[in-house]
Parts: structure tokens; sequence; C-alpha cells
């Protein structure tokens, strides 16, 4: 049985193409269960996939898309069995086996989670790895203190994925938001998820050598690292913590100085979804499904097929991708 595939291909020169294929079930990495995808989505990591790779990818042919939802088709497990609604994110699925491109994706039972009661495959799809993250950062924010009521929570990034979905629950749960942003055209997108701050990205990229300045935010949520994490813990209020999940600013902290640890208790919390354990992802996913607002998640979504991934995956590196690309693999 052959069915559709965005297909990565390397060729002697080192330069990759991407193309939808036709395929066969034989050709599926091994796995204890076989899945009918529903819906994929589009991360940064799928862009360095579908394109150079950026030293994720190791084989060749290859099919990208690090996130999946769909029915469970046949299972070798007793956890899953046929008919039953699965997400797969992380796991390192689409980096260094074969991901959810694909309307068939094969894997190990360990790596999926059983699709929460009042969510969908495509809104699913629409949180992905990006909105994972997100409620992951909150639930740590939370677990360190944090409450309603407490003051601003900075959301920086706030257009992408990860911020999108951030600021909407926050925003829910009854925090005041300030989103930064880089893109002034995405001020209104961000009110409708709930900020009601818009910060420019200039306020908080100047590297100052202060060791401490006004306090300002009750938590932070920050995608950009670089300069502008540096500025942040600076502001931050006494025994606060900031949710570190990107580096679009750069791997360093630019800027950075031990005093808001040490002077006011700040914390920085690191938040990784790829090798996060069954509990916590379960934790996790039902969360979302009664924390983040649903009209507000529809708002964010851009639909694609898998004839649209190329493009998609070098506007994403060029951080052109509003809110969450919700990849329809069967249309």
């Amino acid at each position: 049985m052959s069915f559709n595939a965005l297909v990565v291909r390397k060729d002697d020169e080192g330069k990759t193409s991407a193309a939808v294929e036709q395929v066969g079930v034989a050709d599926l990495p091994e796995g204890e269960v076989l899945v009918a995808v529903d819906y994929s989505t589009v991360n940064y990591k799928d862009g360095l996939c579908i394109g150079p790779g950026g030293g994720l990818v190791r084989n060749y042919p290859h099919v990208p898309g690090i996130d999946f939802a769909g029915t469970v088709e046949a299972s070798e497990d007793p956890r899953y069995k046929a008919g039953d609604k699965v997400v797969l994110t992380g796991w390192r699925v689409g980096e260094n086996r074969w991901g959810g491109y694909a309307q068939k994706a094969r894997v190990k039972a360990d790596m999926l989670v059983p699709l929460p009661e009042g969510l969908s495959t495509r809104q699913a799809m629409a949180v992905g790895t990006a909105g994972l993250t997100a409620m992951l950062a909150v639930i740590g924010l939370e677990d360190h203190g944090l409450t309603p009521g407490d003051g601003p929570v900075l959301v920086t990034g706030a257009a992408g994925g990860v911020g999108s979905v951030a600021t909407a629950i926050l925003a829910k749960l009854g925090h005041e938001v300030a989103a930064v942003t880089g893109r002034p055209d995405t001020a209104d997108y961000l009110r409708s998820l709930g900020a009601t701050q818009i910060v420019a990205r200039d306020e908080l990229t100047e590297v100052t050598k202060k060791p401490l300045e006004a306090e300002v935010w009750a938590g932070c949520v920050d995608a950009v690292a670089g300069a502008m994490l540096g500025r942040v813990l600076k502001q931050m209020k006494y025994g606060t913590s900031v949710a570190a999940i990107g580096l679009a600013g750069g791997a360093a902290i630019d800027g950075a100085l031990i005093t808001p640890f040490i002077l006011r208790g700040v914390n920085l919390l690191g938040i990784d979804s790829v090798m996060q354990p069954y509990a916590n992802r379960v934790r996790a996913w039902e969360r979302i499904a009664s924390d983040l607002p649903m009209d507000k998640l529809e708002a964010m979504i851009q639909p694609a097929t898998l004839g649209d991934l190329p493009g998609l995956g070098r506007a994403i590196l060029k951080g052109q991708v509003k809110g969450r690309v919700v990849v329809d693999v069967n249309a």
C-alpha cells in the first residue's frame, strides 16, 4: 500500500530538495504502532529538516515532521488499539527517524500520548510542540509560585507559535500579559489573544551595564534569549521566574550578570519538550484541553497541505510564520 509523504533527498553535492512522493508502509521505520496521520504542523526544527537539515537529519531520504496527530491503524502494544486517537511530539521523530509529513507513520508506543477528551486531532496540531512547550512553561512558572494578580507576565517572541499559545493561556488564567514583538503589524493579533500590553522588541534588546533595573515582571516566557533575556532578567520582580524555551536571539545571554539570581532570587527555568516523561506530557495536554481557549486557538491557525511545506519551511526559518500552521496531510 502506498501513500503520500514529503520526502527530502540530498544529492551528491550535499544539496537537499523536498517534494511530495509516494512511499509504502514497508518503507516506514520499525515501531509497535501504525498511525493514520490526520494533521501535522510546522516548527522551526521542521524548517531545518525540510531544508538544509541543520545537523538534525543524519540519513536520507527523509520524511520530516516532528509532530502529528491521528488514528491508530494497528498496534502491537496493549496500551493502544485500532481506532484510538493519539498525539506525538518530540522524541526526535522527524529528525533521526521518519515523522509526520506523511499519511501514515509508524512509531514506538512509548512516544505516543492519548488525545485528551475535548480536543480534535486538528486542534492538537494547532497546539503541537509549540503549544506543548508553552504549557510546560506556564506550569513551570506556576510550580515556582506565579499566580494571577502578581503583576504583568512578559512573553517574548509573542507572535510565534510558542508565544501565541503562551499569551492565550496566560490571559485565560487571569494574568496581565505583556507581549514582545518586533513586528508592529502583529499588535492587533496579540491583543486578540489576550495581551494587554505590546512591548516593542527594541525596548529590550539594548545591552546595559546596570546590574539590576526597576522590578517590572512577575514572570516571563522567553523564546528569544540573547540580549533580550539578559535585559529581562534584570527587570524581574523579587523571587520570580523566567521560563526559557528558545534561542531565536542567540544561545548566549548577552549582558547577563549573576546579580538577579543572588540579590532578587530570580529563577531561570529551562523548558524542554522533546524528552519530557510521559506523566508530564499527559499533565500538560490535560491542561491544554482545559486552559487554552479554543476560539483563540482557531484564530492562530494557518491551514496548509503537504505541497505547501517546502515554502513554509523556508518562511519559518526567516521568522515569517505567524501563529500555528496546521498541515492536512490528506488534502
